[in-house]
């Protein structure tokens, strides 16, 4: 069996597919819009204030279930190895970040809208899908999990900080006046509390007290593949929805799909073979490199549309531009997983310095 028909095979039909997902609800969306003119009245009746309680409700849904299948606990054994806890942070928070701000300010400076959601997609780090990925290509399943835990509570800390000042402060500092969108801390703050905070409270808590009363193989084999497609649903609901409401602009989306397309590609390929490459020259043996790599290089875009659609507006180009996320993230990231392999058959060297106890040190 080849690599490739390996993991398509691995890989659900809800995963697997989920670019071609995506493509149906924008064409749905659009077909309504134009079908129903009144169903984007429909949707303001359903308003408290500028929030739409329907597509709030699909968002926090959205959110639900990855927070539900991060396993806490095992974030003490990342912080135990400091190698890895530095690059982690490094890799997460510095250089992804950066490298996701020159993109959106090199391609789409004249649309800043667009570019502001690039730089949201850079800001949510993954919490979910790397999961998959890493599991695929052999890397270290524990160190994924403390990871993601990791990347779960610093989102919940500093999202909001981050994305002022990549947003704001940081476009205004480098005197890109054109590119600069105005939004404060606090809406920004407010946002990442209801649509971040609360559902990774409720997973937190379905975590713990389910496994707690039911155990852990229950809630991995049982609960948790019950709840993983309501972010799915929401996720396309939230797309159907923003889509119907843009059918004057339809002429233009394909091009615009195109225009932050491009710097995605980049992002991810550069993520991952910069990743890879730091941790090889750190010592660490192929395992918890792929770990490392895929962790850097996957985003968390329900969260980065969440906060787009609640701080703009489902109307507003910055959420458009992080629906284009996971259409272009799944297909190259199957594409990275190949690439681990290939790398790993080489046969790389030992890791130089140890994890800690309980690490897998090799690929499965």
């Amino acid at each position: 069996m080849s690599d490739g028909a390996g993991i398509a095979r691995r890989l659900r039909a809800l995963d697997r597919y989920l670019t071609v997902w995506i493509f149906l609800a924008m064409a749905a969306g659009i077909a309504i819009g134009r079908a129903a003119p009144g169903f984007a009245a429909l949707i303001d009746r359903m308003s408290v204030g500028t929030t739409s309680v329907p597509i709030a409700l699909g968002l926090i849904l959205m959110m639900y279930p990855p927070l539900a299948k991060v396993r806490y606990r095992e974030l003490g054994r990342v912080l135990r190895s400091g190698r890895v806890l530095a690059l982690s942070l490094v890799q997460n928070w510095v250089v992804g970040p950066g490298l996701m701000f020159a993109l959106a300010v090199l391609f789409l400076r004249d649309r800043p809208e667009y570019m502001v959601g690039l730089i949201l997609i850079g800001l949510a780090r993954c919490i979910a899908m790397v999961i998959v990925w890493n599991d695929l290509a052999g890397g270290d399943a524990e160190y994924c999990a403390g990871l993601v835990a990791l990347n779960a509570i610093f989102q919940v800390l500093c999202f909001p900080v981050y994305a002022y000042v990549f947003v704001t402060w940081l476009p205004a500092w480098l005197g890109l006046a054109g590119a600069v969108v105005r939004v404060t801390i606090g809406e920004i703050a407010t946002s990442v509390a209801v649509y971040l905070g609360l559902p990774f409270a409720a997973g937190m808590l379905s975590r713990v007290g389910l496994e707690r009363m039911r155990g852990r193989e229950w809630y991995e084999r049982r609960f948790l593949p019950r709840v993983a497609p309501l972010t799915l649903v929401a996720l396309l609901g939230t797309i159907v929805v923003m889509f119907s409401l843009k059918g004057d602009a339809i002429v233009e989306l394909p091009l615009d799909v195109v225009r932050i397309a491009v710097p995605l590609l980049i992002y991810f390929v550069t993520m991952f073979a910069a990743s890879f490459w730091m941790s090889r020259r750190a010592g660490a043996a192929y395992a918890p490199s792929a770990t490392l790599a895929f962790t850097a290089a996957s985003n968390n875009f329900e969260l980065a549309i969440a906060v787009a659609v609640a701080t703009f507006g489902l109307h507003h180009g910055a959420a458009f531009a992080a629906v284009i996320g996971p259409l272009v993230e799944v297909p190259v990231l199957i594409g990275l997983v190949r690439v681990a392999l290939w790398l790993r058959a080489r046969g790389l060297p030992p890791a130089s310095f140890p994890l800690p106890t309980g690490s897998a040190g090799s690929a499965s």
